[in-house]
């Protein structure tokens, strides 16, 4: 199981937020880390998060599934949560399957989008979409739909980059509804890096009573960004 309590090389602080933004290079992934934290990082994982995109510029990484694997209740939440577009990998035992993901800057520069495709042995891919923005108490935050999200902290641990979920909310205009941490458990995404031009992106959900109820990992390469 995925301990949620990590020995934090960087956390955001209230300073770090305030810090001065470089229009087309440095963005809020190196503000909330801070520059030292964000030097232990590898020199790939640096180039992948530290570089803002141009307008009309997208990421787009290619790879593949290795794997999918959940509870009785983790496939419960993840079949209930297709109302609310089904932010949660539907598809078990797809090791191999295509996988797509890119990433393009919100029109205020203030965030990105995020798309992930699944290839599944039946039907259409899967896509889950979702937007990140440097807001929020935590100082980044994570939208599945306009009305759900949650706040982000960003820690390194071994060298991988975390995005650790500190609360779910639901989201009503200006107003805010934050969840008990003790309903929601916790979840966990990674970015390691393989050396290789390669990283694993891995995707974790506990809790306390039902355990490590989702897991998966897909493997992504480097490309060039498209315009």
């Amino acid at each position: 199981m995925i301990a949620l309590h990590y020995p934090i090389t960087g956390k955001t602080k209230p300073a770090d937020r305030s810090a001065p933004r470089d229009p087309l290079g440095e963005i809020g992934y190196i503000r909330l880390l801070g520059r030292h934290a964000w030097m232990e990082l590898p020199k790939t994982v640096r180039n992948r998060f530290g570089k803002k995109l141009r307008p009309g510029e997208s990421k787009i990484y290619c790879g593949q599934t290795v794997e999918t694997r959940r509870n009785l209740f983790g496939g419960a939440l993840t079949h209930l949560l297709r109302f609310a577009g089904a932010p949660l990998p539907l598809e078990q035992q797809n090791g191999g399957q295509a996988a797509i993901v890119s990433v393009t800057e919100s029109k205020d520069g203030k965030g990105q989008y995020w798309s992930r495709q699944y290839n599944r042995k039946r039907g259409f891919p899967q896509i889950i979409q979702s937007a990140k923005t440097f807001t929020g108490p935590t100082g980044l935050e994570e939208m599945v739909n306009p009305f759900i999200g949650m706040t982000l902290w960003l820690l390194i641990e071994d060298g991988a980059l975390l995005f650790v979920c500190d609360r779910y909310f639901l989201k009503f205009g200006r107003i805010r509804l934050f969840l008990p941490r003790w309903l929601t458990g916790g979840l966990t995404v990674g970015h390691h890096d393989r050396g290789d031009n390669s990283f694993d992106f891995t995707l974790d959900l506990t809790h306390k009573l039902f355990g490590h109820f989702l897991h998966q990992r897909i493997r992504f390469y480097d490309t060039e960004t498209v315009q």
